[in-house]
């Protein structure tokens, strides 16, 4: 009976993982989130990412990085100027949104235009070019880029703003959407 229980402990993170990662950031619609992320019943809150960007190499070559290391990511959906995002409930719980709390965003390297949003919640998420930045749960470790391509939706972005759109590095297909 032991082992079943460690199994049982074992799988149900696993599955929680599973969960959002299909319920996140519904691809079924074009990549925009599902109507169950829009609407989702109040949550503890989303994880948000270190404040501070910087760049690093990568496997993409320059990228930009939160202030723990971790890839930044464009959610293409997200229009930039519009002063919104619109990766909300459990999409936030995959791909947690780069903050600050800083009244003017700095970063080091990075040359793209850096500003905020004010999100539903009151947090200030950085944006580079206009575009609210993220990061992705499944990048374990500073330099992972799996979320690279992810739903065709989801790109990497280099110091200047620019999206990174080679997919050969990151994640193909489903891989966490």
């Amino acid at each position: 009976m032991v082992p079943s229980l460690l199994s049982t402990r074992v799988a149900l993170p696993a599955a929680t993982l599973a969960l959002l990662a299909l319920a996140g950031c519904g691809s079924s619609n074009g990549g925009q989130p599902s109507a169950t992320a829009t609407k989702a019943p109040a949550q503890a809150a989303a994880p948000q990412a270190s404040g501070n960007l910087r760049t690093a190499d990568s496997s993409l070559g320059r990228i930009v990085v939160d202030g723990r290391g971790m890839t930044a990511y464009y959610y293409t959906p997200d229009k930039a100027g519009s002063g919104t995002s619109t990766c909300t409930g459990q999409c936030l719980q995959l791909w947690p949104a780069i903050t600050t709390t800083a009244t003017t965003p700095t970063a080091t390297g990075v040359t793209g235009t850096l500003g905020t949003i004010t999100r539903p919640d009151g947090a200030k998420q950085l944006t580079v070019d206009g575009r609210p930045v993220y990061t992705y749960l499944p990048d374990t470790h500073p330099g992972d880029v799996k979320g690279q391509g992810v739903g065709g939706v989801w790109y990497v972005l280099r110091p200047d703003g620019a999206m990174v759109t080679d997919q050969s590095s990151g994640g193909s297909g489903n891989g966490g959407y």
